[in-house]
């Protein structure tokens, strides 16, 4: 195809090109008032030499028509797989693929959209969007979109598209689905104080009539109970957490005979547990360098409520100092020992030795509470190698070794044991030396210590030993409680930087919280971190055995596979595991269990499942699209001319194009720059001789 038209190509500034025409016509007028006779000729010799300067040329265009191009946006999405949708897609595909193919001139451009990476859902909208971006405008003559409507992104085609944009909707007019909907769950409890998940259970599209439902809730797998509910109504759950850490809770409503998915009807919260406060005894007898140690370690944490009392003067002392004198407040040994001891968490004798302030029944009393599930902590000086030692009171039966009488004074290095090493309590200790007989401490930078009491008979883990190897720390387990016996009262040299100093508050705070039973220091524990944004899971279990078994992962499918662990600290095996999908896993090795959420157990593509044209209904609008559901028939697709109506009963429309190419450009002048020279002389010329003819009109 071709097309011709006049273009000017001026050898001078059109600025000179019109000043020369206005010359021309001023000369010409005023030869024509004066009456030359070839006021004509003049007049026409000055426009063609103005016409030379503006350059005209014959200009000829060569097209070629180009084809139109029609999008279309198939939903490969995971809610696409739901019902009869994937057979749906499949035969709307092919039937616009077959009818786009038949239309002269059109090209189809096919873009398929899968479920979107970090649990973003379907992304129609951006990817018609890019595509719009990818194709010249002028080109595009209409967009199909074959989807169940749940779209997560259609703000993207907002005045996006150049052309009508058709949606044909997958579903069935009697789809119904029964979801579970977690509105606020915290992040952590109180342990043994009830916390509250708000829930609500949704029944959309075509549901059946009931209105009620069957809620599942378990700890950790554990105990599962069934509520019936009612639907479509806010509630408060009340849970009550029984252990410190993570807790997983996993919320599941019954499914029903009929309803689209199963995969929106559960959930999983994970709240930590956490102790309200922590109640602390500290009985100090002798005062000495070290107490303000125990005092400051305590009184620093803000979750321990502190009670002190230090033992300054026995009973049998008499000195005649008056009672006022002797101490703020007396000593309420029955109110501590008797009628709140099991208020208290943790119970510290700090250099305390049996001077008859506390009669046999109160030390009975505490080794009760112990073996009830209590802990005490003793920090031995030289009154525990007397016989004023708590090893010679009722509390013996617990004290997990005997001294022998001896103290050893001298300077010697803490080490950790081969168990220690393994203990949560010491291990990873900034700065530990060598394990004790296993070589020097060139890389320790732990100060010494200068006086330790000689035990004998540790009946629990010695996970430290100091002067001549002798146990320096001993844990142990009594009945449901536990004891911890540190067999020297220098820890407080750390503290004050003696030859560079150590990890004091650290090892006192892990002591104390591992009385306590936090998790993170149990000696036997399974866990698992999750790494954030992946499906990628680290298996960690740490023991004080040399080896383990092969921890079962238990899917939320019920199917299990075996993970073997490799040990990559002492008594701490790991093992890095991905999950297929999103759900709660339970990892099981022996007697010990974890619950773990992979994902979001309900991903985003299963929150709304019921075809809906509302995502798309702005964007849509606003090309002059429509929507058809598969399930009425399969549109004919007609060009139709724009601007006009794009849609009817049983049919849509697409827009041609007519666009073109540009394929050649070819100019030629009009005339040569001689031939308008020549002209303009001889115009010249023909008046002059006009002129001297005719003469001077009178």
């Amino acid at each position: 195809m071709n097309a011709w038209n006049i273009e000017f190509a001026p050898l001078v500034g059109w600025v000179l090109v019109g000043g020369l025409g206005a010359a021309a016509v001023i000369l010409t007028a005023f030869a024509l008032w004066r009456g030359l006779r070839g006021w004509v000729l003049r007049g026409i010799a000055l426009g063609a030499l103005a016409l030379a300067l503006a350059g005209p040329a014959l200009q000829r265009q060569s097209f070629e028509s180009l084809s139109d191009i029609v999008l279309l946006i198939e939903d490969r999405s995971s809610s696409q797989t739901l019902s009869a949708r994937a057979d749906q897609t499949d035969r709307a595909v092919a039937d616009l693929e077959r009818k786009i193919s038949a239309m002269p001139n059109t090209e189809l451009r096919k873009i398929t959209v899968a479920d979107a990476e970090e649990n973003a859902g379907t992304l129609i909208g951006a990817a018609l969007a890019e595509a719009f971006a990818a194709e010249p405008k002028a080109r595009i003559a209409g967009a199909f979109i074959v989807t169940d409507g749940q779209v997560h992104d259609a703000g993207a085609l907002v005045d996006a598209a150049p052309a009508p944009v058709h949606v044909l909707l997958t579903g069935e007019g009697d789809d119904w689905d029964r979801r579970l909907v977690i509105s606020n769950a915290p992040t952590f409890g109180i342990i043994g104080e009830p916390v509250s998940v708000r829930l609500k259970v949704e029944d959309e599209g075509a549901a059946p009539a009931g209105g009620f439902a069957d809620v599942t809730i378990s700890i950790d797998g554990e105990d599962p109970q069934t509520t019936n509910v009612p639907v479509g109504v806010d509630l408060e759950l009340p849970l009550v957490l029984d252990h410190g850490g993570q807790n997983v809770v996993q919320i599941e409503v019954a499914a029903g005979e009929t309803e689209l998915t199963d995969r929106n009807n559960a959930a999983s919260v994970q709240i930590n547990g956490v102790r309200d406060r922590l109640s602390v005894l500290l009985v100090s007898g002798e005062p000495h360098a070290g107490e303000r140690t125990w005092r400051n370690l305590l009184k620093s944490d803000a979750g321990v409520d502190l009670v002190h009392f230090t033992i300054l003067r026995p009973p049998e002392k008499q000195d005649g100092t008056p009672v006022s004198e002797l101490s703020l407040i007396a000593f309420p040994t029955q109110e501590l020992f008797v009628d709140k001891i099991n208020d208290f968490d943790l119970i510290i004798f700090d250099r305390y030795s049996e001077r008859g302030i506390l009669p046999s029944s109160y030390f009975r009393n505490i080794r009760d509470y112990v073996q009830g599930g209590g802990a005490i902590l003793i920090a031995a000086g030289p009154e525990f190698a007397s016989v004023e030692s708590l090893a010679y009171s009722p509390l013996a039966e617990i004290i997990p070794a005997s001294p022998t009488g001896r103290v050893i004074s001298g300077a010697f290095l803490p080490r950790p044991t081969a168990q220690g090493l393994r203990h949560p309590v010491i291990a990873a200790l900034e700065g530990m030396p060598e394990v004790a007989g296993e070589g020097g401490d060139d890389q320790a930078t732990w100060g010494r210590w200068l006086r330790q009491i000689e035990v004998t008979d540790p009946t629990g883990e010695v996970v430290l030993t100091g002067a001549e190897d002798k146990p320096l720390l001993i844990l142990s387990r009594e009945g449901e409680g536990r004891v911890a016996l540190l067999a020297s009262d220098q820890a407080w040299l750390w503290d004050r930087g003696y030859e560079g100093g150590g990890p004091q508050l650290e090892l006192l705070r892990r002591i104390a919280h591992w009385e306590m039973k936090e998790p993170e220091l149990e000696e036997e524990a399974l866990y698992a971190e999750v790494s954030a944004g992946t499906m990628a899971l680290t298996i960690i279990r740490r023991t004080m055995e040399e080896t383990v078994g092969d921890v079962q992962v238990v899917h939320p499918d019920g199917e299990s596979e075996a993970v073997t662990l490799t040990e990559t600290a002492p008594g701490r095996f790991t093992a890095r595991w991905i999950a297929p999908e999103p759900g709660l896993y339970r990892l099981i090795e022996g007697d010990l269990e974890r619950v773990v959420a992979m994902g979001p157990a309900s991903p985003r593509e299963f929150e709304q499942t019921i075809a809906d044209q509302a995502p798309l209904a702005g964007p849509v609008a606003a090309s002059s699209g429509s929507f058809q559901r598969i399930e009425d028939g399969l549109p004919l697709v007609r060009r139709v001319r724009e601007g006009g109506v794009t849609a009817g009963q049983g049919w849509v429309g697409i827009t041609p194009r007519e666009a073109q190419s540009v394929t050649g450009i070819r100019r030629t002048a009009l005339l040569p720059d001689w031939a308008y020279l020549v002209f303009a002389a001889l115009m010249l010329v023909g008046a002059w001789l006009w002129e001297g003819r005719g003469g001077r009109r009178a």
